[in-house]
């Protein structure tokens, strides 16, 4: 087979390497995104982007809509699962619904780099002027953008560790019928978040033009299927969603920021996005920090002059410290620290105040977080 050649080789085309690809698209440097699913793919992800994103990408919303689920969020009903719920309305659209299949594809076929899809890495050789991938790719730096279970990322991370850190989820997405919209409780402007008890993880109920997503993550939860179940059960109960109706649920991964130090540069490689553990540690949102962390690595990059040793990359490393917080000396404990869980489990999630400026405004939509500055 004939050799390819490449100057920046991106390992994954989900929004954390095609952003770093359209980072890079007036660089003159040659990029090609390598991915081993074909797209529009699915993907296990309760599906919005706020505001922030929408501008960090210069996205056209008006004609994004046009052929893609765009839904306005303005409202949210959270609690904890069993208990009661609060509502919080805010007085303009703080995050938009889109469906993961199409804001991906979307990403990908604008970001102007070469792509090889549908095909699976499955070796990877230092050389003399950079990496060979898969016997016949050559590139002189590659990113890996794989997500959680990246091969650049195992590559460079050999030691598994603890798994403390990992969130495990499980999500179905489906079109609704017009009788199963009329037993669906569940508004399309107001997205439904629900804790565990023991603040270990959440669950969460989304219609988005016609299409329910339901989902529910938990910190290395190994009998995450039970928690699920029991979740449907909640749901059923409380006339939010008939259980008969949901479909059937797909597993995904992701490691939580801050919990536990990694290594994302090396002599001719960086890791972004969910590659690297950027997963909001009160949330889990990965869509925000992915795309700022691609195009961080893009900015980094254009200033190497073809040089990609680790010095020169460690620049983008300091770029993740500064934005994102530094990682523990050693590996830290749950998202929130075991004596206060059940306070906040019994009192603050049950507040107003604490529900609109925390919970919501700082831990899901992150409006405390400036815009990303970009060099």
């Amino acid at each position: 087979m004939q050799t390819d050649r490449c100057d920046v080789l991106i390992v994954g085309g989900g929004p954390a390497g095609s952003s770093c690809a359209w980072g890079l698209r007036d660089s003159g440097l040659d990029v090609l995104i390598l991915d081993q699913a074909t797209f529009p793919r699915d993907k296990v992800c309760a599906g919005w982007i706020t505001p922030a994103v929408a501008e960090l990408l210069r996205l056209d919303l008006s004609d994004y809509q046009k052929s893609h689920v765009l839904q306005p969020i303005t409202r949210f009903r959270t609690g904890i699962i069993g208990g009661a719920a609060v509502q919080t309305e805010f007085t303009q659209t703080v995050s938009y619904g889109i469906r993961r299949c199409e804001f991906d594809e979307y990403l990908l076929n604008r970001c102007g780099a070469r792509t090889r899809l549908g095909e699976k890495f499955h070796s990877l050789e230092r050389t003399e002027s950079g990496w060979l991938v898969n016997g016949t790719l050559r590139a002189k730096v590659i990113i890996g953008a794989g997500g959680h279970f990246c091969p650049v990322a195992r590559w460079l991370n050999p030691d598994k560790g603890s798994e403390h850190s990992v969130v495990l989820a499980q999500e179905t997405e489906f079109p609704l019928t017009s009788e199963q919209l009329k037993a669906c409780r569940v508004q399309p402007e107001r997205p439904e978040l629900y804790f565990s008890p023991d603040l270990r993880g959440y669950a969460w109920c989304f219609l988005k033009d016609g299409f329910l997503n339901v989902g529910i993550g938990r910190e290395g939860e190994k009998q995450l299927s039970a928690a699920r179940d029991e979740f449907i059960q909640f749901l059923d109960l409380e006339g939010r969603v008939p259980r008969e109706i949901l479909g059937k649920f797909k597993g995904h991964a992701y490691r939580l920021y801050g919990l536990q130090k990694r290594t994302i540069v090396d002599d001719g490689v960086i890791l972004i996005g969910d590659a690297a553990g950027l997963a909001s540690p009160q949330s889990g949102e990965g869509i925000r920090p992915a795309i700022e962390s691609g195009l961080m690595a893009a900015d980094v990059l254009r200033q190497c002059e073809n040089q990609y040793v680790q010095s020169r990359l460690t620049d983008y490393q300091q770029k993740i410290l500064d934005r994102f917080g530094p990682w523990p000396d050693k590996p830290a404990g749950s998202i929130v620290p075991a004596p206060v869980r059940q306070f906040l489990g019994r009192h603050l999630i049950s507040t107003h105040w604490f529900t609109r400026n925390v919970l919501l405004g700082r831990w899901f939509l992150q409006q405390h977080l400036p815009p990303l500055v970009r060099s």
